[in-house]
């Protein structure tokens, strides 16, 4: 999504860009979001309840006590003139529906992933290389959990080749920042050259 917006000088050559933080259950979304965003974010968090617990795998994520249930709001400055609209699936299937119109008009995603529970991101990637939306693959480096090349991750979900896989904490404002701009700047190669094939 291209927006031009205004800022207090009046000038409308800021860009807003949209991008979907997507990724699975407790991974991470919800805390990058916030760690990131200029703006007090907004949150749609609720208790999890027992009822939840006969479809909500919490295995591996057991401190975990809130969850998203429509999305996470934020946003952040890149550089003048330059904003991106972070906007937070939620992990659980039942919230999936979802998706499709918080995708609508993304410029790209992030797709966090955990190497505790690598196959919860599978879903997102699916969905966004299905929709061609491009997007990177974050692994949140969770304390104790065995670490992992980009290399390893990347085979590990059989990415298309070229897909970025960065190493994240998703609690510090500089990292995710990192995988903000690394998206930015595969998504727009990636946009370009869907471009100059369109026209060639």
């Amino acid at each position: 999504m291209l927006t031009e917006t205004s800022d207090a000088a009046g000038d409308t050559s800021a860009l807003a860009l949209k991008i979907l933080v997507a990724g699975g259950f407790g991974v991470g979304k919800t805390t990058l979001v916030g760690a990131v965003s200029e703006i007090r974010p907004l949150r749609t968090e609720e208790l999890l309840s027992e009822a939840g617990q006969l479809v909500d795998d919490t295995d591996g994520v057991d401190q975990k006590v809130t969850t998203t249930v429509a999305m996470d709001f934020g946003r952040i400055t890149i550089r003048s003139g330059l904003s991106l609209y972070l906007f937070g699936t939620p992990g659980q299937d039942r919230f999936w529906f979802l998706w499709d119109e918080l995708s609508q008009g993304a410029l790209g995603a992030v797709v966090l992933a955990d190497t505790r529970r690598l196959e919860d991101c599978f879903p997102a990637v699916d969905y966004f290389e299905h929709r061609r939306i491009p997007f990177v693959v974050a692994v949140n480096c969770f304390a104790g959990a065995r670490s992992y090349g980009a290399h390893d991750v990347s085979r590990a979900l059989d990415l298309d080749s070229g897909t970025p896989v960065v190493l994240c904490d998703a609690r510090d404002r500089d990292s995710g920042k990192e995988v903000l701009i690394r998206l930015v700047e595969y998504a727009g190669r990636m946009h370009t050259a869907r471009m100059l094939d369109s026209v060639g």
